[in-house]
């Protein structure tokens, strides 16, 4: 993951290259990225430093060039007010985002998935492709000229920490240009050691949540069947000294499974690992989708299990998943209008451009 790898696409690249060919200075490219990634009309005005005449004139071909990375097929508002967006990719693929109520925003980093939790429909397919930093990006924008957003998590479709390189050079453009605090960067992971160790080094240290969902080896492995092959109290333990170094808790995502993850014994444990920890656990009922043999437990299951770990001194909530009436909740998001060609590469990447060269021309020196 921390090689040379080669992905279909930069779109952003070349038209950042565009913008400099025709006398785009530093602080031209900065604004021209801080008003996309905005959701706003792009805009050059930057005090001290006046366009050149033929980069006013270019302005137009920038601004389609940009559109070509993503666009908006669809929108999908919820009755809890979330919005499902289906945005189609340059080639075809499709993505899907979900605006949350109080400014959040969820993203996608893969077109399917490569894990293939059995309760959850984005793996169903496999992994169909990588998604590129600028289609990350474009999300954000084309999100962003819709609502305001104040918080992004990496918690849509695929595994962040499978297509590394692309999500951290978007992360070091969204704690930048983006202006978005590190703290609501949320960057969400079944636990790959390489990805925790890329993090604490990274320019950007988003929150972490993990997606534990047992304490139980057997069943972990049952649950996540191409996760990496840690002990749920190893990966755990990497997760958390990772919050301890930046400070931030750790989100401990737990889907509730009748019957399967919400016995008495799995809390007990997983109250012993907390306790004391730098951590907060969300219990998210599953939701349902169809086909899958699961069911959530009654609600008062649920704020039971809260209620023990919180006389525990541990911070615990029952989450409820936006946009589930829409399909947009945890779990639910797939790739709607695109036939979902099977492949379990966990690092499957597309023909293009170089994505080593992505990071330094996003933040102009």
């Amino acid at each position: 993951m921390r090689g040379r790898c080669r992905y279909r696409g930069a779109v952003l690249l070349e038209t950042l290259e565009l913008a400099r060919e025709n006398g785009a200075k530093p602080e031209h490219l900065r604004a021209l990225l801080e008003s996309w990634l905005g959701g706003e009309p792009l805009r050059l005005d930057v005090r001290g430093f006046p366009p050149a005449r033929r980069l006013v004139a270019a302005l137009g071909t920038i601004e389609a060039q940009l559109a070509r990375i993503g666009r908006v097929r669809s929108e999908h508002p919820s009755s809890d007010g979330a919005t499902r967006l289906l945005i189609e990719l340059a080639d075809g693929a499709a993505v899907e985002s979900v605006l949350l109520a109080r400014g959040g925003l969820c993203i996608s980093t893969q077109v399917g998935c490569a894990v293939g939790c059995v309760f959850c429909k984005t793996g169903e397919g496999g992994l169909v492709r990588q998604v590129t930093a600028d289609e990350m990006l474009a999300q954000v924008a084309l999100a962003r000229a819709r609502a305001q957003v104040r918080r992004v998590v990496l918690m849509g479709m695929g595994e962040p920490a499978h297509n590394l390189e692309h999500v951290l050079a978007a992360l070091r453009v969204l704690g930048a240009e983006g202006r978005f605090a590190h703290k609501h960067l949320v960057f969400s992971t079944v636990g790959e050691r390489a990805a925790i160790e890329a993090l604490r080094v990274h320019a950007v240290r988003p929150a972490l949540a993990l997606s534990l969902h047992t304490t139980r080896a057997d069943l972990r492995r049952e649950l996540l069947p191409r996760a990496p092959k840690l002990e749920p109290r190893e990966v755990l333990e990497l997760a958390l000294d990772y919050s301890d170094a930046i400070t931030w808790p750790l989100q401990v995502q737990w889907t509730l499974l009748e019957g399967v993850n919400d016995g008495d014994e799995e809390l007990q444990t997983l109250g012993d690992w907390l306790a004391g920890r730098r951590a907060m656990v969300n219990f998210i009922p599953w939701n349902r989708v169809e086909g899958f043999a699961f069911a959530r437990p009654a609600e008062e299951r649920g704020k039971a299990m809260v209620a023990h770990l919180r006389s525990r001194g541990i911070i615990a909530t029952l989450r409820t998943s936006g946009a589930q009436d829409v399909e947009g909740a945890c779990g639910q998001l797939r790739a709607r209008s695109l036939p979902l060609r099977r492949r379990t590469g966990a690092r499957a990447a597309t023909e293009g451009s170089d994505s080593s060269a992505l990071s330094a021309p996003f933040t102009p020196q």
